[in-house]
């Protein structure tokens, strides 16, 4: 797949800003899939703005639909501004804050790209609570593999456990890229 400009200039934009962890191309290309198969009048959640690349592949994958909200949210003033500078369609909205801070307060959503420490590392609880009936949850970097101390192994393992056990999700592991989890609320 080609990647798309927006992308191209979010991965620019990182690396500018000297921001290490923008979302793989991979997990890029199946958030965007992910995106195009959001319900008419749906929303999309990401937890972690970085320098924008999630919202770029959730953009790709939502094309011309102008009938999806979308909301980030990103913990750094900065790199927020940057991704609001850089110009958004006007169907998305990044929040600078907390996620777990913020959760409680933003309604639910039919797809949720977890991808910052609160709401996945801590918080999961909240990321859950706000998943639709039949939304989908996508966390990446769930690949055990990718962490070296023991306790950063450990906290992967109990997100693992916390949605494979979870009685209102269906779970699969993608052991791909940097370890992909998907879960369906029931």
């Amino acid at each position: 797949m080609t990647e798309p400009s927006a992308v191209a200039a979010a991965y620019l934009r990182a690396k500018t800003a000297g921001f290490g962890y923008s979302s793989e191309p991979l997990a890029g290309q199946l958030l965007a899939t992910l995106s195009a198969a959001v319900r008419p009048g749906g929303r999309i959640l990401e937890l972690g703005t970085g320098a924008g690349a999630g919202l770029a592949w959730i953009s790709h994958g939502l094309g011309d639909r102008r009938d999806v909200q979308v909301v980030s949210v990103e913990c750094d003033e900065d790199l927020a501004a940057a991704v609001r500078d850089a110009g958004l369609p006007d169907r998305f909205e990044v929040l600078t804050g907390d996620a777990e801070a913020l959760l409680p307060d933003l309604g639910t959503f039919d797809l949720i790209f977890a991808d910052a420490p609160a709401g996945k590392w801590t918080g999961l609880d909240l990321t859950i609570a706000a998943l639709a009936d039949g939304g989908v949850l996508f966390v990446d970097d769930m690949d055990p593999g990718r962490y070296t101390e023991p306790e950063h192994v450990a906290i992967v393992a109990g997100i693992r456990r916390t949605l494979v056990e979870h009685d209102d999700l269906v779970t699969t592991d993608l052991p791909v890229g940097s370890g992909f989890i998907l879960a369906v609320r029931r």
